[in-house]
């Protein structure tokens, strides 16, 4: 059995509707199998439960998914872990002058992901949806749309973003 379609069938009965999501969005079509499993994968670690890393991860390296791509998807969800907290917080706070400053928040990986830009803009984009920062998803989409990225294409990585994080709470609650 694929990893995924394991992990979802032990989500209990009232997760059913974020099960089944879990194995559509695993045969999802409009990304490439980098850009779809990226996003499971940096979704995943966004969300932080170890079942949850362990099956996207098998499940993207299953696929054919390079161990360096793997490495260039943490990249990005560890980056956006960092960059979403502090964008979301200046985007929220009142006083203006903080936007106006430079972040001063190192984030060279952004120059050579070790991917595709593209594939690291809609991963990059997934886990800003999952961290709640406007000002990234803002930013990542505008990317993403300059580089040729269709709405479907986003959407897929905003689903997939919201299926995770659902499967991640549901895993997390049922751990207590």
């Amino acid at each position: 059995m694929p990893p995924l379609d394991a992990l979802a069938s032990t989500l209990p009965a009232y997760a059913r509707d974020v099960a089944t999501n879990l194995r559509v969005l695993s045969e999802e079509t409009v990304l490439g199998e980098a850009a779809r499993w990226g996003c499971f994968v940096a979704c995943a670690h966004a969300v932080g439960p170890a079942a949850l890393v362990r099956a996207a991860s098998a499940a993207a390296l299953e696929a054919g998914v390079s161990a360096e791509t793997i490495a260039a998807v943490k990249a990005a969800a560890a980056t956006m872990a960092m960059n979403n907290v502090y964008h979301r917080a200046i985007h929220l706070m009142d006083n203006a002058e903080y936007r106006a400053l430079p972040s001063r928040l190192r984030i060279n990986v952004t120059r050579n992901p070790g991917a595709p830009r593209v594939d690291f803009e809609l991963w990059s984009l997934a886990v800003s949806a999952i961290n709640g920062c406007g000002a990234c998803l803002d930013a990542h989409e505008e990317e993403l749309r300059a580089l040729g990225v269709t709405a479907l294409q986003v959407q897929a990585a905003l689903r997939i973003a919201a299926v995770v994080h659902a499967a991640g709470r549901v895993l997390a609650a049922e751990a207590v």
